[in-house]
């Protein structure tokens, strides 16, 4: 019969742990975050607000009897945050075409900044996109989104007890942050001392 060396050295360790009783250590792992504080408070509240638009695309008009059901009443407030929040998911194709061609850069409010639109420069997947974008066009997509993340910065402030409108410039440098940290490579983004640097 054929052993082998190793089975010899495995099965007399085996029966020694199971009969002096030996078990593995148990050890406490606790993983830290790497956001402080503030940056989850803002996360948390920016996700609820996103939570609350798909929240009110998919609520139905009609009750199970077939009548039409009036909506709940919303304050003025929590609207302009809704339409702030659809206005950034239309316009999301186009800005993160704008970040590649370099014609917007993240700043260190939280804000899209625009540069000159270069056309010349443009990557042959977006040629087509960079030809038929009118300057104006891409001034008021910038200016829409900025005022819609204005909106949802400030609504951030409004949904939560521990923020007044003092913390809102706190506020702005948590979403730079959160934008700085979602760019990508070649796209520009402003550092927290106003300088500019392309990722």
């Amino acid at each position: 019969m054929k052993t082998f060396p190793f089975l010899k050295l495995v099965f007399p360790v085996a029966m020694l742990s199971i009969f002096t009783g030996c078990t593995l250590a148990k050890v406490n792992v606790n993983v830290v975050s790497e956001r402080t504080a503030l940056e989850n408070q803002v996360l948390g509240s920016y996700n609820a607000l996103s939570d609350d638009v798909l929240l009110v695309a998919s609520v139905r008009g009609v009750d199970p009897t077939g009548n039409i059901k009036t909506p709940p009443r919303k304050s003025r407030e929590y609207q302009n945050a809704v339409t702030a929040m659809e206005t950034l998911a239309f316009h999301e194709d186009d800005v993160d075409a704008f970040k590649r061609l370099g014609w917007v850069g993240e700043n260190n409010l939280g804000l899209l900044t625009p540069f000159p639109m270069n056309r010349e420069k443009a990557p042959d997947d977006l040629q087509a996109f960079a030809a038929r974008y009118p300057k104006s066009e891409f001034l008021s997509v910038v200016k829409q989104v900025n005022q819609s993340r204005e909106v949802v910065m400030m609504r951030v402030v409004e949904t939560n007890a521990n923020f007044t409108e003092k913390d809102l410039p706190q506020i702005q440098k948590v979403f730079a942050k959160l934008n700085r940290e979602k760019a990508l490579p070649g796209e520009k983004i402003q550092k927290e001392d106003g300088s500019w640097a392309t990722q």
